[in-house]
């Protein structure tokens, strides 16, 4: 893994500097300095929410399936958390996982996630994951409410960075959701970039597109993953599966 200051295992300081690569898989390159922009004003939202985090969840129907589901797929072995935020999917990993690699772009986030689970066997990376190379492979790829944070134009390349993290037979799991309130929708429906504000009032631009389960299932296959996306009561889904026609 590269080890420039701010894709380093998180030390409890703030990275220093932005001397990433700007190559590979994760590479920022599609969609230019305006997309740039954005997913920096995303991860400077979530650095601004961290300490209120926890207070912003979603109450609405079909949280505990996703609980439920991801304890049926047993994420065993060793595990890739991508954009961990305060750790609150790392505990449940826990059960199951030999060790958890959990990276996220807040070392705010970071703080608070190695806090609440004080366990040797999860490593902290603090990483943008636009940027970010995998050190090794993993077992399982896990991710919780981000991948409706990853812009269109970035959903190949992402995939390919999932892909490069997997052992031959590893696994993924991702949950998250859809849900988009009205006032979020500052450049209308059709588009995927909405404005949040954080309990001062300070508004924040980011990346949330509201993915259908059938769509986001056979964009996987597209890409040759065998993936089965699955809804709940509420606003949220969660896909299980991996690369080719393995079973999970």
């Amino acid at each position: 893994m590269d080890t420039q200051s701010n894709q380093a295992p998180y030390s409890g300081n703030p990275a220093t500097g932005s001397t990433a690569k700007r190559a590979g898989p994760g590479s920022r390159s599609a969609g230019g300095a305006g997309a740039d922009h954005l997913l920096d004003e995303q991860i400077a939202y979530y650095r601004a929410l961290a300490a209120d985090y926890l207070d912003q969840g979603l109450d609405l129907p079909g949280g505990d399936e996703l609980t439920e589901a991801l304890d049926a797929f047993r994420p065993a072995g060793s595990v890739l958390e991508l954009a961990c935020g305060p750790g609150v999917w790392t505990s449940q990993l826990l059960r199951y996982a030999t060790d958890v690699t959990a990276v996220d772009a807040s070392p705010e986030m970071l703080a608070i996630a190695s806090a609440r689970t004080g366990s040797g066997r999860v490593r902290f990376v603090q990483a943008d994951l636009f940027t970010w190379e995998a050190d090794r492979r993993y077992d399982v790829v896990f991710s919780g409410f981000w991948l409706s944070h990853v812009p269109a134009e970035r959903f190949e390349s992402f995939w390919s960075l999932v892909a490069g993290c997997l052992q031959p037979a590893g696994r993924v799991f991702f949950a998250d959701d859809a849900y988009r309130t009205p006032d979020e929708l500052v450049e209308g429906p059709s588009s995927s970039t909405i404005r949040r504000r954080i309990p001062d009032g300070t508004a924040y631009r980011l990346v949330k597109v509201p993915h259908r389960p059938a769509d986001l299932e056979r964009q996987l296959r597209q890409l040759g993953w065998d993936i089965t996306v699955t809804s709940t009561a509420g606003p949220f889904y969660w896909g299980a599966g991996r690369r080719g026609n393995r079973p999970v």
